[in-house]
């Protein structure tokens, strides 16, 4: 590793800029904070606004980089093992659509998984690639999705050797952990690219309990969300790159396509500060984090009615490793939903989940957290466990997730842009959608454009609305559907 990680030089560019004092006639229009509201001012203080700059010769260009963020950069990418880092600042939502966009043309085939994020359907249908969808590994007493096999991605390059590239979730937003290594040998061996959405994933390279990462593992390209686990700012993430098989240059230029010409320098500071953080204290910070997380779970598993599952999960249903950092309570046998225990715990205990669905919770521990928060959040279950139950427990089995994917009509983009018209959900049955349909979060889409309504989906779909979920860009629900004309 660069005997340079000690270094963060945007940052350092910033506080070097901050202090000349320099008279601004250039945006942002607030000029050094002196135009801000005085109460957004008086609430987080002076330096931030001093720090909030755009293009300047002192302080390099996102696009065009060759000074600090250049440096910056590199130094990012000898963290994580790759031959290319690239700084994003709207979310690695923006990472995958820059990935697919790089790596495949339009027409081409891609492989995959179902349970893939919304914004890799989006970069799909921006690409113009067709999808081929892998049916991840399903868990049927936690009711939740777990990865794709080597095995399945194996028989999915048998049979469609066109495809340009596979693109894997690993991990999961539960954790679960593919084999990548294997993976990677068999997608390299039919001469194809690797794509790693890796959102959850930007500390495993830095403690060896945790899974390996995806550059580590042989993954050609990955994003990843430094906001989600370590200290970036949100929105803040990165995209690392391997020379070779991905061209660089045309990678370069979806960014380009992709990312604000106005990017923000708080955030792009904050991804110098985490890597510098992870190169320096990440296996220490990741120690405590890792230790917080097994009493935590320890605590949940000595709580009647709760059940979080932990490494002993591995080699059944195909999960090959856990991010044990990712803490998922199964509450089917306390008696009430995930989304009721979410809303107690928000409404009655101050404490925010990451995710709720019918049958768990996921609590997302970082070395941000403290021992405190650990044994708050153990009480409150303790408290909810000793409630009385609502229902009897014969009635809180929900609808299970789809399992077949629906039968695939038009691309993604053709259904985007054919007419439409929206339906009643009721009256939606065998008709083509034309929008995208995920629970959010994790973001995961049930249904996405040219797909056809499938009694299966239609079920689910009812379930999803009669207890309440909140759908992505959806302001009545799912009252109303949108289908192809």
């Amino acid at each position: 590793m660069n005997n340079q990680q000690y270094r963060a030089p945007l940052f350092e560019a910033l506080i070097k800029y901050s202090r000349a004092n320099k008279v601004s006639f250039h945006t942002p229009g607030h000029k050094h904070g002196e135009g801000i509201d005085p109460q957004f001012r008086q609430w987080v203080g002076e330096n931030i606004f001093k720090m909030d700059l755009t293009l300047l010769p002192e302080l390099d260009s996102l696009h065009e980089p060759t000074g600090v963020i250049r440096e910056a950069q590199k130094l990012a990418a000898d963290a994580y093992s790759a031959d290319n880092t690239f700084f994003l600042v709207n979310g690695t939502s923006g990472g995958n659509h820059a990935m697919i966009f790089a790596t495949c043309y339009p027409q081409d085939k891609i492989i995959v998984p179902r349970n893939a994020h919304r914004s890799v359907t989006a970069g799909i249908m921006f690409a113009g690639v067709t999808p081929i969808y892998l049916t991840p590994e399903f868990h049927p007493e936690l009711n939740i999705f777990l990865n794709v096999t080597p095995e399945v991605v194996a028989r999915a390059l048998e049979k469609f050797p066109d495809a340009r590239a596979v693109l894997i979730t690993n991990p999961t937003y539960h954790g679960i952990g593919t084999n990548l290594v294997e993976i990677a040998s068999i997608v390299h061996r039919y001469g194809k690219v690797l794509l790693v959405d890796e959102a959850h994933g930007p500390h495993l390279k830095f403690h060896e309990a945790l899974p390996i990462s995806a550059m580590e593992a042989g993954a050609d390209i990955c994003v990843q969300s430094t906001h989600k686990i370590i200290g970036g700012l949100t929105q803040s993430s990165m995209l690392h790159a391997k020379r070779g098989r991905v061209d660089i240059i045309k990678l370069k230029k979806a960014l380009q396509l992709f990312q604000t010409t106005s990017p923000s320098y708080l955030l792009m500071a904050s991804l110098d500060l985490a890597r510098r953080q992870m190169a320096l204290q990440g296996r220490e910070l990741l120690e405590k984090a890792i230790n917080l997380a097994q009493k935590l779970r320890q605590g949940i598993n000595s709580t009647d009615g709760f059940f979080s599952f932990g490494r002993g999960i591995i080699g059944l249903y195909g999960v090959h490793d856990l991010d044990v950092t990712k803490v998922t309570v199964n509450v089917r046998q306390s008696g009430f939903t995930g989304y009721e225990v979410a809303t107690l715990l928000n409404r009655h205990y101050h404490i925010q989940v990451e995710y709720a669905d019918q049958w768990n919770i996921l609590l997302l521990v970082t070395f941000g957290n403290r021992a405190e928060d650990i044994e708050r959040v153990l009480q409150a279950l303790q408290s909810i466990s000793r409630m009385q139950r609502k229902k009897p427990e014969g009635d809180l089995i929900p609808q299970e997730l789809p399992r077949e994917v629906p039968e695939m009509v038009l691309s993604p983009r053709e259904a985007l842009s054919a007419l439409t018209r929206t339906v009643r959900l009721k009256d939606s049955l065998g008709l083509v959608c034309a929008e995208t349909i995920s629970p959010y979060p994790p973001g995961i889409p049930v249904l996405v454009p040219g797909e056809r309504i499938t009694p299966e989906i239609y079920e689910y779909l009812l379930a999803l609305y009669h207890s309440g979920s909140k759908i992505k860009g959806r302001t009545n629900g799912l009252q109303t559907i949108k289908v192809v004309r």
